[in-house]
């Protein structure tokens, strides 16, 4: 069998940022929040290189960022910075590692993907990436590269686990749509093609032999771009569908397409019962026609995007209301 095909999904799992600058404490939360789906969490409160872009960026081979006023921008050669966001992935995966003694199961890694690191990251005139199509297949080859390294470092630290690849493309539409402002801020880059966004996004999920999930918190996911692609599951806001994406919905899951729902919020504030937090998801099937048996089979439940903005005693009790609204899902899918 491949290390697809027979992958066992957890029911529920986390988008993959924290709060706090502790990693043990993370770890240790995410691992006893998700028993069965845990993912290697990430701290960004801690500064730069912790955050998204400077996290992803010290994964790159051959090519080096650093931090300037305006945000990361690609240098010559390794420096601080790079230094530093290598230093505290390090201590995320000796966390991680610790606590996953023994472990034998699904676990999720996660990285900006190509089109949102073009979007961010600037080349020495300062404008983005995106402005120059070759700076974004080299950043694309380079991410590539990278995230193999880093895959076969989990590999090896957890050697049970199964590992899922997740690729942030928070910026994927407006990619898409020509919204990227340029470094001036008056004009916007141009849409990029879509069949060379496609080609990048399948290129870089090519890289992992197992499962691979596409996260975007923001609308209008492109469902289909991102299954053409390659990706096994697709990430989302709940929140943010509307019927427009139904069809796109009911392909994906007929496909067997995998659905992490993002159905709890990512900031403080109350939680719904479980099984309240899973009725949006339930009236879905309902409308578009589908078996509620498939229900547990096709969704995992998440938080909506991460929860690096909400306070240590919220994003733990988060975690483990995803838990509980994947078992009420589970256990009464109509």
């Amino acid at each position: 069998m491949s290390e697809k095909s027979d992958f066992k999904w957890g029911p529920a799992t986390g988008v993959g940022s924290m709060p706090g600058g502790d990693a043990r404490e993370a770890a240790k939360t995410v691992t006893g929040s998700f028993e069965d789906f845990p993912f290697l969490a990430e701290l960004p409160a801690r500064g730069p290189g912790a955050d998204m872009i400077g996290r992803t960026a010290g994964l790159l081979v051959d090519l080096y960022a650093r931090v300037e006023p305006s945000g990361w921008r690609v240098g010559d050669r390794p420096g601080r910075d790079t230094k530093r966001a290598r230093s505290w992935l390090g201590e995320d995966l000796d966390a991680l590692e610790e606590f996953t003694q023994g472990y034998e199961g699904p676990l999720k890694v996660q990285a900006v993907g190509p089109w949102t690191l073009a979007a961010a990251l600037e080349l020495r005139n300062g404008e983005a990436a995106l402005s120059d199509p070759g700076a974004c297949r080299d950043l694309a080859g380079s991410l590539a590269e990278g995230l193999r390294a880093h895959l076969a470092d989990v590999r090896r630290r957890v050697p049970g686990a199964r590992l899922l690849l997740q690729l942030d493309e928070p910026s994927l539409i407006a990619v898409l749509r020509g919204q990227i402002k340029t470094a001036s801020e008056y004009r916007t880059h141009r849409a990029v093609d879509r069949q060379i966004v496609e080609s990048a996004l399948r290129d870089v999920l090519g890289v992992h032999d197992g499962p691979t999930v596409v996260h975007s918190c923001a609308p209008d996911v492109p469902f289909a771009l991102l299954r053409r692609a390659g990706a096994d599951a697709i990430s989302f806001d709940f929140s943010l569908l509307t019927q427009r994406d139904d069809d796109a919905i009911g392909e994906a899951v007929e496909g067997g397409t995998k659905l992490f729902a993002g159905v709890v919020p990512g900031v403080d504030g109350p939680l719904s019962d479980p099984a309240g937090s899973v009725m949006g998801v339930r009236s879905l099937w309902r409308r578009l026609g589908l078996n509620p048996g498939s229900l547990a089979e096709s969704v995992v439940v998440t938080p909506s995007c991460g929860l690096a903005g909400a306070s240590p005693a919220y994003a733990r009790a988060a975690l483990a209301h995803c838990a509980r609204a994947a078992r009420s899902l589970a256990d009464n899918p109509e």
